[in-house]
């Protein structure tokens, strides 16, 4: 449970219309996500290497795969640790009992164009980041996961739930929850429907920590026994169920006190603006709850972010034989370097840049394109070409099963990882760099 489904997810959802992104979302993730999922698992286990290094294990024509593998968390953490650095903030401003001023118009922009309380936020964030991967898998993030989030679980689950019950003027959360999980096409051209598959596409990036290395750093991790089938099962649903229950935690919100007008405007900050509300609905136990809910989201933050540092410093350790802790420092101090530059993109370097496909951006947003958009759909269709045509389907398959596994979506897998993912991802990447726009004015 990360930080791309209580955080990422929502926006999404909420940008797309709700209930028409939630269904493709959820084909997305017994499908799409599956092949990624169980694909990166086994190359883990199978190679016991990095990302870095694993691909060239499978097939040496392939090692420049490790290469993007390794660019992607590389870029991913700074802008990571930055949201981290915001969610830290919100929580203090919670726990010192001013959770009001959270809900008042323009609280976060005027946090997030800040020049020097960004930065210090993202700072701190870095450091307990660092200190956790210091202490390895068993030592920190294993024992950090397994504390952690149960009770932020059913902490999502109890908002969610409060989340139904608000009203303002006519607008209740429960018409919000009806937004969510009903489609309708009703006002979607096709265009408009394809943008909602890519986004889905991309969300599940995030959703199941795919095409960033960090499902291969981590599977290497595995024992030649453990049961990678029911692992991958298990991280379909979990992940799913919690993506699921911040849409319903958000999404209501934003209905009651924005409107449709609101959910279709929003961005990467929603959680930031829409949640407070609710917490400030629920009077003196609002910021109580408000607590209590940005300290899991900082956990939640915390696993996300640890988990891109491993994928990141497992491949510096393997390919340049250094200690973890020398392989950690070298890393953060590149992702502080990176993350201040994000933050002063908010003020000092704010600029405007129109990105391929069609979005404006600034210094976040250009580099979670570059990671999110164009890096990771052109690792997954590598990975696609890798096991679909030359080690085979049947590389994964014998390797997930030889303990006596049953490989269960054994067809759709082959036909996924050899055809259809292929095909959905170039069509993401053509649509990522605006090609698939001017194909659709073309006609």
């Amino acid at each position: 449970m990360g930080l791309g489904n209580i955080w990422r997810f929502p926006y999404l959802a909420a940008k797309d219309g709700g209930g028409l992104f939630l269904v493709i979302y959820l084909i997305l993730a017994l499908t799409f996500g599956f092949t990624l999922l169980m694909s990166e698992v086994v190359i883990g286990r199978k190679t016991k290497q990095s990302a870095l290094t694993a691909y060239g294990v499978i097939n040496s024509k392939f090692k420049w795969l490790g290469g993007i593998a390794t660019i992607v968390p590389f870029l991913i953490l700074p802008y990571y640790c930055v949201i981290g650095g915001w969610v830290l903030k919100y929580f203090i401003v919670f726990i010192t009992g001013h959770g009001a001023e959270a809900a008042t118009d323009g609280f976060f922009g005027g946090f997030i164009t800040g020049e020097i309380e960004p930065v210090i936020m993202l700072a701190v964030f870095l450091a307990a980041t660092m200190f956790v991967v210091i202490r390895g898998v068993n030592g920190g993030i294993e024992k950090m996961s397994k504390v952690l989030m149960p009770i932020l679980l059913v902490l999502v689950i109890g908002i969610a739930v409060f989340a139904l019950t608000i009203r303002s003027g006519d607008r209740t959360g429960l018409q919000g929850l009806k937004i969510l999980v009903i489609p309708t096409l009703e006002g979607k051209s096709l265009s408009d429907v394809f943008t909602v598959v890519l986004d889905a596409m991309g969300q599940l990036f995030y959703s199941v920590s795919v095409a960033m290395g960090i499902m291969i750093t981590y599977g290497s991790y595995l024992k030649d026994d453990d049961n990678i089938v029911k692992g991958v099962n298990r991280i379909e649903l979990f992940d799913t169920l919690v993506a699921f229950l911040a849409g319903v935690m958000v999404i209501p919100t934003v209905f009651v006190f924005m409107g449709t007008e609101g959910m279709a405007a929003s961005g990467p900050g929603l959680m930031f603006e829409a949640l407070p509300k609710t917490f400030s609905s629920m009077g003196v136990a609002g910021n109580v709850v408000g607590t209590l809910f940005f300290a899991m989201v900082l956990f939640a933050a915390l696993t996300s972010s640890v988990s891109i540092l491993e994928a990141v410093v497992s491949s510096i350790m393997d390919k340049f034989t250094i200690s973890r802790t020398k392989a950690v420092v070298i890393e953060t101090v590149a992702a502080l370097v990176l993350g201040i530059i994000v933050c002063f993109g908010y003020n000092l370097l704010y600029f405007e840049f129109k990105l391929p496909n069609g979005s404006t951006a600034q210094v976040l947003d250009i580099m979670d394109y570059v990671s999110n958009n164009i890096l990771m759909p052109v690792l997954a269709i590598g990975t696609c070409i890798l096991i679909g045509w030359f080690a085979k389907p049947d590389l994964i398959i014998s390797e997930a099963t030889k303990n006596g596994e049953k490989f269960g979506r054994k067809t759709l897998y082959i036909v996924m990882v050899k055809f259809v993912a292929p095909i959905l991802l170039l069509l993401l990447l053509l649509k990522s760099l605006g090609i698939m726009d001017l194909i659709i004015k073309a006609r």
